[in-house]
């Protein structure tokens, strides 16, 4: 026996789950099928990677209900320093007393805890998980997907969001152009002696970047940071290798002192870089989500608010459909989406790869000129207002439920 509803979302992770809420209040219901076992994704110690929660995706929690679970939890950024290995000519971004802060930072497993709650008591959202999917379907009125249990779920639109390595894209057949940045980030959690005050630190070397991101200090009152450091793959295992001391002493000539002494905090991790962009993030009765149609480099942090636009995008769209009498997957209403957030997408995939690639080019002349070019945005308010606006994803145009 089938059970059929609104929407079929494969994945449910950040992006997935925050979907199948956003739709919940819009009054879609879902099936979210994730292969993971929600207990794994949550426990102490499984991701320590930490997310940057821009203006408009803030918006967007707090429009769907998740702001005063999330609220305690995030720390504000109050500003972000970026410079070229701490030479002179750096930029930094501070609003205005009246904007509020440029974002907020909050654990992973902060996030997915509050959405997970959240869905749970959702009775518009089946959540099957952990699950397997054994087969898709995409009919001229209706989609479906059998699970390993041999339990069939069906919906008017599938959405795809299990991330990088979507099978649901895959089995569409949907183009990506991508490539190896031949690069990993390592994550690494942080104490120290001097408070951060709210700084986003983006410090550029050859090697790759180097970002302090603040985080609440903890019940004992230690100011903490969270550490993504991008390194060649070549010698990302040596780092990983090293003992924490030995580790920290490394961490520490890069940042000059910025967070006084420091500490090891919790476990390393890593992960690839890579770059990916589908040709196109629809098909037939099929809407891509989140890293299943876009995977950029973590330089700016907004892949996850990407991912967080396309959900507002396509909420709206589906809104819209029904309003008018249609289903969720009318082509009329996929086209849209996909004109609306496939150029912003892709766009910004572009900056942060040509950012990754400038602020590589090792040699004084090129570090010389990338220090001109940042001394001049810091000079230019109208230039620094643009970078903030689009940090803060409140630029462009925005779905309802990104704005305040």
């Amino acid at each position: 026996m089938s059970d059929k509803r609104d929407l079929l979302i494969l994945g449910g992770g950040l992006v997935g789950m925050t979907l199948a809420l956003a739709a919940a209040r819009k009054g879609l219901s879902s099936h979210v099928v994730d292969s993971a076992d929600p207990a794994e994704l949550t426990a102490e110690g499984f991701d320590g990677r930490a997310s940057a929660i821009s203006t408009a995706s803030w918006n967007l929690f707090t429009n769907i209900g998740l702001a005063d679970r999330l609220e305690p939890y995030g720390c504000p950024i109050a500003s972000i320093a970026v410079t070229d290995g701490m030479k002179p000519g750096r930029i930094d971004f501070q609003p205005e007393p009246h904007e509020g802060s440029l974002g907020r930072m909050f654990a992973n497993r902060t996030l997915r805890l509050a959405l997970f709650e959240a869905a749970k008591s959702e009775p518009l959202i089946a959540w099957h998980a952990p699950a397997t999917v054994a087969e898709r379907e995409r009919g001229e009125f209706r989609v479906a997907a059998t699970l390993g249990t041999g339990e069939r779920l069906e919906a008017a639109l599938m959405i795809g969001a299990e991330g990088r390595a979507s099978p649901t894209r895959e089995d569409a057949g949907i183009a990506v152009a991508k490539w190896d940045y031949r690069h990993r980030a390592i994550i690494a959690g942080l104490t120290h002696d001097k408070p951060h005050g709210g700084v986003a630190w983006e410090i550029f070397y050859p090697a790759g970047p180097f970002a302090l991101l603040p985080l609440l200090d903890n019940p004992a009152g230690q100011h903490r940071s969270a550490l993504v450091w991008t390194v060649a793959e070549r010698d990302a295992a040596g780092l990983l290798g090293l003992s924490d001391r030995a580790f920290v002493a490394e961490a520490e000539k890069r940042m000059h002192g910025v967070l006084g002494t420091v500490a090891a905090n919790g476990p390393r991790s890593s992960y690839p870089l890579g770059f990916h962009h589908t040709v196109r993030i629809t098909a037939p009765r099929l809407a891509l989500v989140g890293d299943a149609g876009h995977g950029i480099h973590p330089i700016a942090g907004q892949g996850l608010n990407l991912g967080l636009r396309d959900v507002g995008a396509l909420v709206e769209v589906i809104a819209e459909n029904l309003r008018l009498g249609l289903d969720p997957g009318d082509a009329q209403g996929l086209a849209r989406y996909e004109r609306w957030r496939g150029l912003d997408s892709f766009t910004v995939a572009l900056a942060t790869d040509g950012l990754t690639r400038l602020f590589g080019l090792p040699g004084k002349l090129p570090s010389a000129i990338r220090r001109l070019g940042m001394a001049g945005v810091q000079r230019t308010p109208a230039l620094k207002r643009w970078f903030m606006d689009e940090a803060r994803g409140v630029s462009g145009a925005l779905p309802e439920l990104l704005k305040g």
